[in-house]
Order: C-alpha cells, then sequence, then structure tokens
C-alpha cells in the first residue's frame, strides 16, 4: 500500500485540524508544514514531530510530498495551488476553495494542464446521514420537494474577527462564505441548482468589521422548490445547524448530524433503524468556538481525495463541484446588494 506524503501550507486552527486528520489515516504521512511567516511552520512542525521549510515554494519543489493541503486564508488560496500545479502535486483545498470566481477558474485550469488533482474540503458530506438523506431524495421518497432551508445560528465573539477573519480581501465575505458555506454545499448537493435569489444582509452584531455577520436568503432552485437559508456569527451563544427538506409525501429534519424527523407516507422496515441509530444529537462543535470541530470527517474527506486518486477516477468534490457553493454564496451577496459599508 502506497503511503501518500502531505505538506500543509498555512499553520493556523484548520491546519493543526488537517494535520490530526491526516495522522489517523493508514495511508498517508503529514510530512511538514510551511507558512508566509517561518516561525508559525516551525512552531507546528514541533507540535507534529515532522519538519518546516522555509519557503511555501520550497515545500512544493520538494520531493518529499505527493500533496498539498492548502489553508491559508481563503482569499490566499489560488497562489499555492497554482504553484502545486506546475511541480506536479496534488492539491486539497480548504473551503471555500477561492472567494472569486476567476481566481478558481485558474486554479482549476492549471490542475487540469498539469494532470494533477485538485480537491475541495466540505466534510459534512461525509457524515452518514448526508447519503442517507441523498438516498431517500433519489428515491423519490419526499415526492415532489416544496420547501428546503438551512439554518445556521453561531456566535462569534469580536476576538475572533481581530485578524483577517470579517475581511472582504482574504475572507471574501463573512458568516455565508466562511462558516455557512459547509450548509449551503449540502443544500445545493442534496437540492440542485437555484434558479433565484433574494437575500439580505447586516453587520450588526459586530459593527465593527467589513463584512456581513448575518445573511438571509430566499431561494428558488431549479427543481421550483422554495428555500431559505439562515447564516450568523451574531446569535449568542450558538445554537445547533439545522437542515429540513419538506414535501409531498416526506419530511427530512437534520439537527448537527441527527435525523430529527425522518417521516414518509410510505414507511419501510429500514425507517426504524434509521431513526434508532441516527436519533440522537451528535456533534455541536463550532457554534460557538471553531476549535471544536472534530476532524473525524476532513479525515473521510482525505481518505475519499487519495482514493479517488489511486483509482484514476473523478474526486466528488473536485474544483468545478467546491465551484458550486461558492458561487451561490456571491449569488445571495449580489442579490443583497453587494458588500455592505454600515
Amino acid at each position: 500500500m502506497k503511503t501518500w506524503k502531505i505538506g500543509i501550507v498555512g499553520t493556523g486552527m484548520i491546519a493543526d485540524m488537517h494535520a490530526q486528520a491526516i495522522e489517523s489515516l493508514p495511508n498517508a504521512q503529514l510530512v511538514g508544514f510551511c507558512n508566509i511567516r517561518k516561525e508559525g511552520a516551525i512552531k507546528m512542525a514541533k507540535k507534529h514531530h515532522v519538519k518546516s521549510w522555509d519557503t511555501i515554494s520550497e515545500m512544493l519543489q520538494s520531493d518529499e510530498i505527493d500533496i498539498a493541503m492548502i489553508a491559508t486564508p481563503s482569499g490566499a488560496h489560488m497562489e499555492p495551488t497554482i504553484e502545486a500545479a506546475k511541480y506536479g502535486k496534488h492539491v486539497l483545498c480548504e473551503k471555500p476553495l477561492e472567494i472569486k470566481l476567476d481566481r478558481i477558474d485558474k486554479m482549476i485550469e492549471a490542475h487540469e494542464e498539469a494532470n494533477t488533482y485538485l480537491g475541495g474540503i466540505f466534510n459534512l458530506r461525509y457524515n452518514e446521514t448526508t447519503q442517507i438523506i441523498k438516498n431517500a431524495i433519489d428515491a423519490n421518497r419526499l415526492g415532489t420537494i416544496t420547501y428546503a432551508a438551512a439554518h445556521i445560528p453561531w456566535w462569534r465573539s469580536n476576538a475572533y474577527y481581530e485578524g483577517w477573519h470579517g475581511t472582504w480581501s482574504l475572507d471574501g465575505g463573512g458568516a455565508m462564505m466562511n462558516q455557512s458555506i459547509h450548509m449551503v454545499d449540502l443544500l445545493q448537493y442534496l437540492m440542485g441548482p437555484v434558479d433565484n435569489i433574494a437575500a439580505f444582509t447586516s453587520k450588526t452584531g459586530h459593527p465593527h468589521i467589513e463584512t456581513e455577520d448575518t445573511c438571509v436568503s430566499i431561494l428558488q432552485f431549479k427543481n421550483k422548490a422554495l428555500g431559505t437559508v439562515y447564516g450568523s456569527t451574531a446569535s449568542f451563544p450558538g445554537q445547533y445547524r439545522r437542515l429540513e427538506i419538506t414535501g409531498t409525501k416526506g419530511t427530512i429534519v437534520l439537527v448537527e448530524n441527527s435525523l430529527k424527523v425522518w417521516q414518509f407516507e410510505e414507511e419501510t422496515e429500514e425507517d426504524k433503524t434509521i431513526t434508532e441509530k441516527f436519533g440522537a444529537i451528535e456533534g455541536g462543535g463550532g457554534v460557538a468556538d471553531p476549535a471544536a470541530i472534530l476532524y473525524i470527517n476532513h479525515a473521510k474527506n482525505i481518505a475519499a481525495f487519495i482514493d479517488a486518486i489511486e483509482k484514476g477516477i473523478p474526486f466528488e468534490i473536485d474544483g468545478k463541484e467546491a465551484r458550486k457553493a461558492v458561487e451561490l454564496v456571491l449569488d445571495m451577496y449580489n442579490a443583497a446588494g453587494g458588500a455592505i459599508t454600515n
């Protein structure tokens, strides 16, 4: 079995989570870190007992790695991703893939030309409940879907926004682009494309930041279902994320990773097993503390990426797929009138 050697670009909180995820996999090895600030790479390397590189270029040119994981601020994903392609390295990039579509398109083009893999991190897709819901939708168990909604009432303190978070240049947005984009991706993955959007944004909970801390969007999906997305970092003390999908023959309500409602006009023998197994709350990490998120689904995301490379098959969250959630968030911002200034 090949051991895939991985280097991480960036040394923030999410880089540490990626490191733990890599270390948990039998066919992956964390080789080291690099960062614009060399001291950060040295500190993280000591913590995980691996090496550090003095520059990003030095790491990406190294024969010691097969895959580069990008964990820099969101608006700084493009440059190392494109440079990695030049040196024949596969790239798995933290969400959002980038903050502007033209930058994402350049990333995709670079890896297509290099014949290397580019993938995104959307770890919620690797919850067991996600595939169970997808299977129910595909089997038409909900009948005609009439409504779908994502609710992310989270909290972040002012201290969270002391760095690059909440800036247009590096965060690319606020609560919707950073925290809620996981649920935006999940919603579009399950429901398909969106035809029409109306949206409103505000930053009344954190008036000192550039971007929104709250966004409410009303959606009309291509399948004619209606929907809403509420994303916030101004909902103290932070509550569980919630996904609701309802139709003419059934309703599903997911709270964190727990199926709180799993009800259909036509029941099956498997339904009782599903509700017994997934009826209790799991998770809760991230509602107020981003460091509380578990790395388990990140590990599944990384494992699926490696598996796709080994089998020579398309990765399910490739560059084009990871682009969709960013495009939808940007459409919400445009519908709300663009960047807010007050």
